[in-house]
């Protein structure tokens, strides 16, 4: 666990020291763009912060490879140097598409190109285990369709919830976690070694994200971009085909000594990609009802819009941060949910638990001008949006000061009488011919003729 931390440590220091040389070469790279109709930001905001992210991967990587036991995986397995290469491939897609823009369907091919590249080098899906039956294999072709399919639709589904101040970061951050806690369980304690790649994975992943989130919290100094977004939602598949299909159940079974243990031991992995599946549920969501909602509509379903899950939280009232803590919550409570089930062997307070999270869920979702204010002791300590003074200031009335006109005057000083009454009577007279001002161009205008 120690080196782990170590590499998630590294990934996060390097990814957040980087980001503010890369914002200042975005900025005069020109990474601009002008803000969108559908943009939720009202200023410019340079991208191409998957430049950082980039080097905290190569970082997290480089210093895992010297490590005792991490630096055997780099010679045991091939999928360490299959990640690179596809997420070199994408990363440089996602910077041409930040810079100067790639049309949808060859960035479409390039996705296709980086996973096939990987695939080709190792990473594929070899076999699917099925309840009742066991591991059944797939053959080659199969593996890899499936395995391009999963790549091709995680990339999409990150890159598609990338529309507000730290929501991609934050979600993948979250997906990551849920998925290094259930690796990590497959690694170390059944023993299955074909699980330490996801769990290195899992944890540069983790550090990537938590190095580039301060930077793009609200109100964000820097977007990740598509060469950040879509080389995140490429590493979260990578860690999912890398440990989907490769576990054995027989090998779960021989520590557990019982198949119904086992199957509930695994259950994420009995449903095929269902673990990698639940930790983006939310992105897939918002995928396929883009899809669904674009072709009705008879548009290309790589026409963008502002109709996505972040935007209409948005619409109902919620504030910028409340909508990205909204999608945490809901994020967080499937992916940790569906780990905790496949932990505890009380199933069912496992299920009670999540249905009252749930209920909070639904009050907080429904419920979007409500803003707490927190206890007088600790108002010190809070943002100053949760200060009840501050909130109050905010909607009462500014007073006039004393002496001034219009205010409450102060008993025995005299107070200065309306500026009409300073005029002379001249002025007061010359007021009343004049009236409105077309009244007073037309008498020029008399005048003149």
């Amino acid at each position: 666990m120690r080196e782990y931390l170590l590499v998630l440590f590294v990934s996060a220091a390097v990814t957040y020291l980087l980001t503010s040389p890369v914002r200042k070469f975005a900025i005069l790279a020109g990474a601009m763009p002008p803000v969108r109709a559908r943009d939720v930001h009202r200023e410019p905001t340079p991208r191409l912060g998957g430049i950082a992210m980039f080097g905290g991967l190569c970082a997290g990587l480089l210093v895992a490879s010297q490590l005792t036991h991490l630096g055997r995986l780099f010679i045991q397995s091939a999928d360490v140097k299959a990640l690179l290469s596809g997420a070199g491939i994408m990363w440089i897609l996602g910077v041409l598409d930040d810079k100067w823009g790639v049309d949808a369907l060859v960035k479409l091919g390039g996705q296709m190109i980086a996973a096939g590249v990987m695939v080709w080098q190792g990473i594929t899906v070899i076999s699917i285990p099925v309840p009742g039956v066991g591991s059944v294999a797939v053959t080659p072709t199969q593996g890899m369709i499936i395995s391009v399919t999963l790549v091709v639709v995680m990339v999409n589904a990150v890159n598609f919830i990338d529309g507000l101040d730290g929501l991609a970061a934050g979600m993948v951050c979250i997906a990551a976690g849920a998925f290094f806690l259930y690796s990590y369980r497959l690694w170390y304690g059944y023993g299955i070694n074909d699980a330490a790649p996801a769990v290195l994975f899992s944890a540069v992943l983790i550090g990537m994200c938590l190095g580039f989130l301060p930077h793009n919290l609200h109100p964000a100094r820097i977007f990740m971009g598509d060469s950040g977004s879509m080389m995140l939602g490429l590493m979260l598949a990578v860690a999912a085909i890398s440990i989907t299909g490769r576990v054995d159940p027989d090998l779960v079974t021989a520590q557990t000594g019982s198949q119904t243990a086992t199957v509930h031991a695994l259950v994420p992995t009995y449903i095929p990609l269902l673990l990698p599946l639940t930790v983006i549920a939310l992105p897939l969501a918002d995928l396929l009802l883009a899809v669904v909602r674009r072709t009705w509509a008879g548009k290309s379903p790589f026409a963008a819009d502002k109709q996505h899950l972040h935007h209409r939280l948005l619409e109902v009232g919620h504030s910028h941060s409340r909508a990205v803590l909204i999608m945490y919550f809901w994020a967080a409570l499937i992916a940790f949910g569906t780990v905790a089930f496949s932990v505890t062997n009380t199933g069912r307070t496992v299920v009670l638990a999540l249905a009252g999270l749930c209920l909070v869920g639904l009050v907080v979702l429904l419920m979007p001008r409500f803003r707490p204010h927190a206890p007088r002791a600790v108002q010190a300590f809070v943002p100053p949006r949760y200060r009840k003074e501050s909130h109050e200031a905010s909607v009462r009335p500014v007073a006039a000061p004393q002496g001034a006109p219009g205010a409450p005057g102060v008993p025995g000083v005299p107070q200065p009488e309306p500026a009409l009454s300073e005029l002379s009577a001249d002025d007061k007279e010359l007021l009343g011919r004049l009236g409105t001002g077309a009244t007073a161009v037309g008498s020029h205008s008399e005048q003149r003729g």
